[in-house]
């Protein structure tokens, strides 16, 4: 599998003499795409491995993790069952494309409350899931463990060595970690969150050892899945000038803080990055329905 170095050419680029290249883990597969395709590797072998044939996991409603585990485990035969926040979507899940294309794949969807969705790495409650639905290989929320950390650190290869700035958007913290992992010692790790606050130092500690890496926290744009018209219309630019789409969630918020730190000169003239495309585009549709009833411009697909 060859995932290309695609080089950006803008002028705020060539203003401070810095190159930028995203590294396309987005065109993998349309819906187990980026980093969801490098955290599911090892943990299908794993399912396989242990003799199970059965997948729980947890996700919001419009999850790319959600999405991506039910396309995979289509794939490789095993059942699917997403535990997804919020027991009131369970009366609107038909309207959101997420839930529907996971569906489609087989996924058997159980809502819970936001109150015991937080429970969810707790021993009695995943207890009592074993008790209704069977035995069950365990991914957790965004699917970071040990195994989609192995396989997040093979995002990078030998050819990445001549990059400065790796940037990498961050969830739970496994890709970046992955990334951090496989990174030189002479390279700079940047993540940028998609949530408010600065808890994922500690989350991320958990999985590397290096100390070449730091989080940019100015760029979440109010939390998780949190949009405005600025960041729409960066998106949309952003596809016009350069063909590259981007997601609200994600992506769409690391591009937009890379370029604005270029714009400040946070990077010293002739620094080469190189940005992770972790995909998430699937979530496009299911945004766009949000941007419509807030009267907001749409992203384009």
């Amino acid at each position: 599998m060859k995932v290309v170095n695609q080089s950006v050419h803008l002028p705020v680029l060539a203003k401070r003499k810095v190159s930028l290249s995203l590294k396309r883990e987005d065109q993998i597969h349309p819906y187990v795409s980026g980093n969801k395709y490098r955290k599911l590797k090892y943990n299908l072998q794993e399912v396989k491995r242990q003799g199970l044939n059965t997948i729980l996991t947890f996700g919001g409603a419009y999850s790319n993790h959600i999405s991506a585990t039910a396309y995979a485990c289509r794939a490789h035969g095993l059942r699917t069952i997403g535990v997804i926040r919020g027991e009131e979507i369970a009366e609107r899940w038909e309207k959101n494309p997420t839930l529907v294309a996971a569906k489609q794949q087989g996924m058997e969807l159980h809502f819970i409350s936001r109150e015991q969705y937080h429970e969810k790495a707790e021993a009695d409650f995943l207890e009592s899931l074993r008790k209704k639905f069977g035995a069950f290989y365990l991914m957790p929320e965004g699917g970071t463990n040990n195994l989609a950390v192995k396989g997040c650190e093979e995002i990078l290869t030998g050819e990445d060595a001549l990059f400065d700035i790796i940037t990498g958007c961050v969830g739970t913290g496994g890709t970046l970690a992955g990334i951090i992992n496989s990174s030189g010692l002479q390279q700079q790790i940047l993540g940028f969150p998609a949530l408010k606050g600065n808890f994922l130092h500690k989350d991320i500690r958990k999985f590397v050892h290096k100390n070449n890496w730091d989080l940019v926290l100015d760029y979440h744009f109010g939390g998780y899945a949190k949009e405005n018209r600025e960041l729409i219309n960066f998106i949309n630019w952003f596809k016009r000038e350069t063909g590259i789409p981007l997601d609200p969630i994600y992506t769409g918020k690391m591009i937009f803080g890379v370029l604005d730190l270029v714009k400040k000169s946070y990077f010293r003239p002739g620094t080469k990055i190189l940005a992770i495309h972790s995909g998430g585009l699937q979530g496009i549709a299911g945004m766009n329905i949000v941007l419509k009833k807030k009267n907001l411009p749409l992203i384009d697909i």
